[in-house]
């Protein structure tokens, strides 16, 4: 009996503890945030820096180097959602005119075909101008945090300067979970690196198929289809709503009919096909974990965290697949294709 209350009282230590983590963490977001985009970029960054070492090239050039590609990166982001979201925002009224006006077209047409729909109902439950508001702040948000890029690069450079010695002090400390240690690590850094290639490859073709297409904005859709591709399943709708609404603004329901068709097409290849080949087995996470994390990161972290919700949440299954006793966490974390595929083996 007494050590059934042992356990309760452990229990409750250990749930009240995490719950002030979670509020120091919360109200720490503010620095938190930029120091896991500078971890997330050093993850990504960390192979080409340890490559132009090993072509010869001494520590400061090669640090240098990879500065001076981030610089410019960030400073073509952050003059491309300056530009690109002051001039979105500046047309929201005449956008929002154009979508009601066509969306009560549609509704006349079912009206002609027998489908009767509400349609005051409906207008007022789909308020297009909250959806292109909300757009338009989410990539303000996003861009408002780019201005901190110098603590951003500063944090990134001492984090690269840290990672040939990282493996050294860490067999020094005499650890006794060094090999658990490395393999995580790597685990995450092999996962973050390729999900950055995916996501790349996945904004640019939607760069390009809005290009062909012709829809405002394809550049900024694009960057947006990147970012939200770290996010599976339910990323991709989300990237695909402001293009295929901007194709709707500019052209006709068919036309985002076909954009909606590209979207489904690009993401069906990349996160149904190749995703799943180059990131392997093990590091899927279910649709239900995947929203919850979103909401969860998201209101921890903001906006950013639900960018970084699903890396950040396969970071938690890898630590928690290494080991025994929590090894079960990581399984109900897991999507049903690995389930199914740990029961076929």
């Amino acid at each position: 009996m007494q050590e059934q209350h042992a356990k309760i009282g452990y229990t409750l230590m250990v749930m009240a503890s995490i719950v002030i983590i979670l509020a120091g963490v919360k109200m720490a977001a503010v620095i938190i945030v930029p120091f896991l985009l500078a971890l997330f970029l050093a993850t990504i960054l960390s192979p080409f820096y340890l490559w132009l070492k090993k072509l010869g090239l001494n520590e400061l050039f090669s640090l240098l180097i990879i500065v001076l590609v981030l610089f410019l990166l960030i400073s073509s982001m952050i003059t491309l959602i300056g530009n690109s979201v002051q001039d979105f925002s500046q047309n929201i009224p005449i956008y929002e005119l154009k979508l009601r006006a066509d969306l009560r077209h549609i509704f006349d047409k079912l009206d002609t075909w027998g489908m009767h729909v509400p349609k005051d109902d409906f207008m007022a439950m789909f308020q297009t101008n909250s959806i292109m508001h909300y757009i338009a702040g989410t990539l303000k948000s996003f861009g408002s945090l780019l201005t901190n890029s110098f603590m951003i690069i500063l944090t990134v450079i001492f984090m690269l300067m840290e990672i040939s010695q990282f493996t050294l002090k860490l067999s020094q400390t005499n650890i006794k979970g060094l090999t658990t240690v490395t393999e995580v690590s790597n685990k995450i850094k092999h996962y973050i690196l390729l999900k950055a290639m995916t996501s790349a490859a996945t904004g640019i073709i939607i760069t390009i198929m809005l290009k062909f297409f012709g829809i405002h904005y394809a550049v900024l859709w694009g960057l947006l289809a990147f970012l939200l591709n770290f996010i599976p399943n339910i990323g991709s709708i989300l990237a695909a709503i402001p293009a295929v609404l901007m194709a709707m603004v500019q052209f006709n329901f068919t036309t985002a009919l076909m954009i909606t068709g590209g979207y489904l097409m690009v993401n069906v290849m990349i996160g149904s096909i190749l995703e799943p080949r180059i990131l392997g087995k093990g590091l899927g996470l279910s649709t239900l974990i995947v929203f919850l994390s979103l909401i969860f990161w998201g209101w921890l972290l903001g906006p950013i965290g639900m960018l970084l919700s699903v890396p950040l949440t396969v970071m938690i299954k890898i630590a928690l697949d290494t080991q025994p006793n929590t090894k079960w966490i990581a399984t109900m974390l897991g999507s049903s294709g690995d389930t199914q595929a740990a029961v076929n083996t």
